[in-house]
């Protein structure tokens, strides 16, 4: 998919400025998941940045289906962080238990959780590259990632409207 390598360009061309935060990848990745949404037939998808609080902290991103079901929350850390550790932390152990469909990124990395339990992981390129050599790497695993990302979309769970 063209829009695999383009959203791998946008991230790239961020980390090689060298001062970019978390948040400075945001919107190359809400960009990216409408388009992988629409490109997918999932044209009603809506993606939150930065949604508001929920019973278990402030998760990144809110997936929803556009009516009524929460697809999953995603949780991203800045390039380069290292998600073993990140995984470990008291807050994703929440967000673990609390969200049933959950992506931990870096924006190079995705780790996808169900119900708790990592089911799917890969890296579609190398930080070191867009860092180091500050140019565009090459894609990795681009069918893996592909099939992650619709394992998250076909999850659907029900909006809770009153407590």
């Amino acid at each position: 998919m063209i829009m695999v390598k383009e959203y791998l360009k946008k991230i790239a061309d961020t980390t090689a400025q060298g001062d970019a935060r978390e948040e400075s990848y945001y919107g190359h990745f809400s960009n990216f998941l409408a388009d992988f949404a629409e490109n997918t037939r999932k044209a009603k998808i809506q993606i939150t940045t930065l949604p508001k609080k929920t019973e278990a902290g402030n998760p990144d991103f809110r997936v929803w289906d556009g009516r009524q079901h929460i697809v999953g929350y995603i949780e991203a850390k800045k390039p380069g962080e290292n998600l073993d550790i990140i995984e470990s932390k008291e807050q994703l152990k929440r967000y673990r238990g609390t969200f049933p469909n959950l992506i931990l990124t870096d924006f190079y990395e995705f780790r996808l959780y169900r119900n708790g339990e990592l089911i799917d992981k890969v890296s579609i390129g190398r930080l070191f590259i867009a860092k180091k050599l500050k140019t565009i790497p090459p894609i990795q695993n681009e069918e893996k990632f592909i099939t992650l990302l619709e394992k998250f979309f076909a999850f659907s769970l029900p909006k809770v409207f009153t407590a």
